[in-house]
């Protein structure tokens, strides 16, 4: 595999990624379009909807940039270039989910979250693999298509595929910072932290908790420098219950929901997930392995577990995550 375990890989082989700022795809409400869906997106108590057409196009797009970029590399030895421009493998996956769901006012680790997921991710693998098809009918299919998985007579009557996959979930922890986004599929680690910048300590918030705090009209400086010690929002009474919700942290849900949310998307990506299962301070070495079985047993492809504290220099100070 890659380094964070989402690309399983064989030998000389490679796959370039990339992904989706889902958050951007969250547009207020207008009269719906489906973008070729045919039904409403899981129910949501905000105005704001997901702009399918504008989703459809980015997963093109993607597919294609992906599939030029195969061709515009430089590698290092001409086994990996043979590998990787026989199977043609690429990996679109996603980013900002979390961000999302706050737009649209779901909250992370909710029922309407879960089968958003599966909407979302069931919709880009179709539109990926539509792109796949449409460039292996300009292009032409991956070299090592005959005798594949994909060698079937369904789907060269529909043209075959370009790529041999084309959907991965990075945890995308540079990009986000880039993209200004919640990273790969995970839930907010914090809801505001502190940063040392030389001498400098930098009060750093999620900015959508900002607008809704000043909204909502309970937004003051001391309330976010409380904030950044704790990172969740549990336990302060002047912030509603309905925003407590919406902004829930990594240590704040469970791993069984984690885990959930791993396998749902992992239903419909080609490759595997790249998703932490956050472990409180205390967590035992049967916590660990009671994630690991439920990740096998959901048909998660593999997993990753951190234990709070169990690595110095973690971003945040997080004072009651136990």
């Amino acid at each position: 595999t890659n380094p964070c375990g989402e690309q399983p890989l064989l030998p000389f082989e490679a796959c370039i990624l990339g992904s989706v700022n889902l958050s951007k795809t969250v547009i207020k409400g207008r009269s719906q379009k489906s973008g070729g869906r045919g039904k409403k997106q899981a129910e949501s108590p905000s105005s704001s909807e997901i702009d399918w057409d504008l989703l459809a196009y980015l997963v093109r797009l993607g597919v294609r940039f992906l599939d030029d970029a195969i061709d515009a590399n430089k590698y290092p030895i001409p086994e990996v270039e043979k590998m990787h421009k026989g199977n043609r493998k690429i990996g679109l996956g996603v980013m900002g989910w979390a961000d999302m769901l706050i737009k649209l006012g779901i909250r992370y680790n909710s029922e309407a979250a879960f089968a958003l997921a599966g909407e979302v991710m069931s919709f880009i693998k179709e539109r990926a693999r539509d792109a796949s098809t449409e460039l292996a009918k300009e292009r032409g299919m991956f070299p090592n298509f005959k005798g594949s998985i994909y060698d079937r007579p369904d789907i060269i009557s529909r043209g075959g595929l370009r790529n041999a996959t084309t959907t991965t979930i990075a945890p995308t922890g540079t990009l986000s910072l880039i993209a200004g986004c919640s990273s790969g599929i995970e839930p907010l680690f914090a809801v505001a932290y502190k940063r040392r910048v030389l001498e400098t300590e930098l009060y750093e918030i999620h900015p959508y908790f900002i607008e809704t705090a000043k909204t909502r009209g309970f937004y003051s400086p001391e309330l976010i420098r409380k904030i950044s010690v704790k990172g969740t929002l549990r336990g302060f009474s002047e912030i509603p219950t309905d925003v407590k919700r919406l902004f829930v942290t990594a240590h704040d849900i469970s791993t069984e929901d984690h885990v959930e949310m791993q396998a749902v998307f992992q239903a419909f990506t080609d490759n595997a997930v790249s998703k932490t299962i956050n472990l409180k301070h205390r967590a035992t070495r049967d916590d660990v392995a009671r994630a690991f079985m439920l990740a096998y047993e959901k048909g998660c492809k593999g997993i990753t577990v951190f234990r709070y504290g169990s690595k110095p220099g973690t971003l945040v100070k997080l004072d009651e995550v136990d």
